[in-house]
């Protein structure tokens, strides 16, 4: 805010002094040049939280520091937004038709997607082998597969549907091998325990073509024979040979379905979830000769990547330290990560109405706050009765549940520099060792929540 405080017209009165700003007068006579910006702005203006935003609307109309100071006579884009935000009045009209929510998202696929990162768990008991190498490939797949994962939706995000595709078509393969290769490596020996974990390589891939794309009940499906078959083991110890059986079959099918989902020929399919409204660009038979070669779209740059991957490696190494002290802790995060998904979602689905219905920056980081708080107790609540229901110690779960949601979080808002140098600074420490898994898990996560709670009030990180 400017300091001063905003009246509505009718409760303006006339004999209020007009304090004067130091402003430029143009070189030339005529209307105010800020007047016929506020003009045009009018709407944008009007709905605008903080001058923040209008601040960003104008540097990317392009406008520099020196065309702003020539022309409006302000010292820079802030400056004029201040004055814009001052001379439009607040409102917020309703719109004719319900506003577009990018952040609503069902609580029954959340939750399907938390059972889908618990349910690969069963292979282990199936597999019954060397945990070592098989951690080490999992660490790597989750590393290499949430950059993948980045550039696919990110290339979603452009409208690009077929260069989402290849990436992943190209991507998947060399995640593979480097999983397979580094439990190779951990192991030292070609036997069962490598072969699983070239199979748990294979699915880490599959999977999360499947996860791009929105195919969660198909992967369901894929997956029920190798759960079937750890259940049964669990219950009564069945043969070796119908073991292998039973994962080969859900291996087998998840690979199937992700090759389907990314061969060339399926680039003129309809996809559904977040890729069904995307509009796909003319074939390269219809455009005319000197332009198939040329791109439609100007593409991520490989390195925006990198932070997601090193995130991924971190929050994996995390949760690894976890699963080490006890398995348990480690499935109960696995399945809580549907409800935080959700919650997640819901916070950002409230900023943005948040964003239409207050019209003071006060107002707007009071609503985010408590829609933040809430949410987070709602997440530790559910831990906590997991952890009471299953015996184990809630104080390092909630801890740890507190770090992960905040980074999830953080990451939406675009902060993904700085929860990824918290999380590897935390998961550093941890296997170092100099302090105690608790004491990592509070420092991180207060760390990260006053992040939150930092940019909670910044009307531009929730657009």
């Amino acid at each position: 805010m400017s300091g001063s405080i905003w009246l509505p017209p009718d409760a303006r009165p006339e004999t209020f002094p007009a304090i004067p700003r130091q402003r430029t007068a143009p070189s030339w006579a005529g209307p105010d040049p800020v007047d016929e910006l506020a003009a045009r702005l009018d709407d944008f203006v009007a709905a605008a939280v903080h001058p923040d935003e209008i601040a960003a609307l104008l540097e990317s109309d392009g406008m520099s520091d020196d065309q702003i100071r020539e022309r409006y006579g302000v010292k820079n884009s802030f400056a004029l937004a201040e004055e814009l935000y001052e001379r439009v009045a607040r409102r917020h009209p309703e719109p004719r038709t319900p506003p577009h929510d990018p952040w609503r998202v069902s609580l029954l696929t959340c939750l399907l997607r938390g059972v889908l990162f618990a349910l690969p768990g069963f292979a282990y008991v199936l597999a019954a082998a060397s945990p070592l190498p098989l951690l080490a490939g999992a660490l790597t797949g989750w590393t290499w597969n949430q950059g993948l994962a980045h550039r696919a939706y990110t290339w979603l995000g452009l409208g690009d549907e077929r260069a989402a595709k290849r990436s992943l078509l190209l991507g998947t393969p060399v995640g593979v091998v480097l999983g397979a290769l580094v439990a190779f490596l951990v192991s030292g020996t070609a036997d069962r325990t490598t072969a699983f974990a070239a199979g748990q390589a294979l699915y880490l891939g599959a999977s999360t073509i499947l996860l791009v794309r929105a195919r969660e009940r198909a992967l369901l499906l894929a997956l029920l024979p190798m759960a079937t078959g750890a259940v049964l083991t669990l219950l009564n110890s069945i043969p070796n040979t119908a073991r292998l059986t039973l994962l080969l079959a859900s291996l087998l099918t998840v690979t199937l379905l992700a090759v389907l989902e990314i061969m060339p020929r399926s680039y003129g399919l309809k996809g559904r979830g977040a890729a069904s409204n995307v509009r796909l660009p003319p074939r390269g038979r219809d455009k005319p000769p000197h332009t198939r070669s040329q791109p439609t779209t100007q593409g991520p740059r490989l390195s925006s990547s990198f932070p997601y991957a090193v995130f991924g490696l971190a929050t994996g190494t995390l949760v690894l330290h976890s699963a080490l002290e006890d398995n348990l802790t480690a499935v109960i995060l696995t399945l809580g990560m549907g409800p935080a998904e959700y919650l997640l979602h819901h916070l950002r689905s409230a900023g943005t109405t948040a964003l239409r219905s207050s019209t003071t920056p006060t107002a707007f980081r009071r609503a985010a706050t408590r829609t933040f708080l809430h949410c987070l107790t709602t997440y530790l609540l559910t831990l906590l009765a997991l952890a009471l229901a299953t015996g184990i110690s809630p104080t390092p779960l909630l801890l740890l549940g507190t770090v992960l949601w905040t980074a999830l979080l953080l990451q939406s808002f675009g902060a993904i520099l700085s929860t990824t140098a918290i999380c590897s600074v935390a998961a550093l420490a941890q296997t170092l060792g100099p302090l105690t898994a608790p004491t990592v898990y509070a420092i991180a996560a207060t760390t990260q929540a006053a992040l939150v709670c930092a940019l909670l009030g910044k009307a531009t990180a929730h657009r």
